[in-house]
């Protein structure tokens, strides 16, 4: 069909049904899968990031999936990147690709830009990462105020990763980073339009809370503790690893860097009400990023016809199923 998009996305907060929704979207229609998660890139990190299952993975093509050990880092630079390149090499093959995924960084990077901010300095992040271990991040987010209180009023005192960031940025450049945050709304280059962007939201937070629950309970009951234990294990790899910040495992980690290895019955609970927590701020923090975007196709995720609606969508964009 011709003036069909090169690319469609499929975007919603963690366990909104995306996974299942793409799988059915690609036994219809010639597309292959680009991850839209900054979990699924490392190899070794399964369960916890309900990575795909090699079954899954074999009906479809999916891309940016195990391609860095956890050790590495990936940005959101490298992730607008190989999905440029991804999106021309699969529509010169006949096909669409279809992002799905829900690190609405990166879908903010491809969509509306990279700001020229600063690159990282590891010196000036182990000086504010010593300033943390003394005085606590609320001080360090206190000291963010005075420099960038615009900065400082989004984020909440023990946000440490975002909090570190904006104060390396200001010592390396001597500018706030909400002076290289420019405020656009689409970058007219992107090769994802907005309005091709459908997005899985629930009508219900309760409904997605559930959700949210129940899967957290299916990684542990599935060996996620032991994932993390072989990771620890390695000897390697700390918690200011971007992988080992991801939601999930942090918790993981420090609950068994606190207790070892052996947990409690007790301690594996509250490893639980802390990763449930944990994703609910992530869910809620990816709403509000999609509702920032006005041309979006919204569709219901807890209505008990989501996934026809899905389809239907995809129809209008990519015309009658094969």
């Amino acid at each position: 069909m011709a003036g069909i998009p090169h690319c469609i996305a499929l975007a919603g907060p963690t366990a909104s049904g995306k996974s299942a929704a793409s799988l059915a979207i690609a036994q219809r229609w010639p597309v292959e899968i680009i991850s839209v998660d900054s979990a699924l890139v490392y190899r070794g990190m399964d369960i916890g990031s309900a990575k795909p299952s090699a079954a899954e993975r074999a009906q479809v093509p999916h891309h940016l999936i195990d391609i860095l050990d956890p050790l590495q880092s990936y940005s959101a630079a490298d992730f607008v990147r190989d999905t440029t390149r991804l999106v021309g090499e699969i529509a010169a093959r006949g096909r669409t690709a279809l992002l799905v995924g829900g690190t609405m960084l990166y879908f903010k990077a491809l969509l509306v830009g990279l700001d020229d901010m600063p690159e990282a300095d590891a010196g000036v992040r182990e000086r504010i990462e010593a300033r943390a271990l003394e005085q606590g991040w609320p001080a360090l987010h206190a000291e963010l105020a005075r420099v960038d209180p615009i900065t400082a009023a989004r984020l909440p005192p023990n946000d440490s990763q975002r909090i570190q960031r904006a104060l390396e940025v200001y010592e390396v450049s001597g500018r706030p980073i909400s002076s290289f945050q420019t405020g656009r709304t689409h970058n007219p280059d992107s090769p994802l339009a907005p309005e091709h962007l459908i997005s899985l939201e629930p009508q219900d937070r309760g409904w997605l809370h559930a959700r949210i629950a129940q899967r957290f309970d299916d990684m542990l009951a599935a060996g996620f503790l032991d994932e993390v234990r072989r990771l620890r294990a390695r000897g390697d790899l700390t918690t200011e690893l971007p992988s080992m910040r991801c939601v999930g495992y942090r918790q993981a980690w420090d609950m068994l860097q606190a207790h070892g290895d052996a947990l409690t019955r007790e301690q594996i609970a509250a490893l639980r009400d802390l990763g449930i927590f944990a994703t609910r701020q992530l869910g809620k923090r990816q709403l509000t990023w999609l509702r920032s975007m006005p041309q979006r196709r919204v569709i219901a995720c807890d209505a008990p016809d989501a996934l026809a609606q899905v389809l239907h969508t995809v129809e209008h964009l990519l015309g009658p199923a094969a």
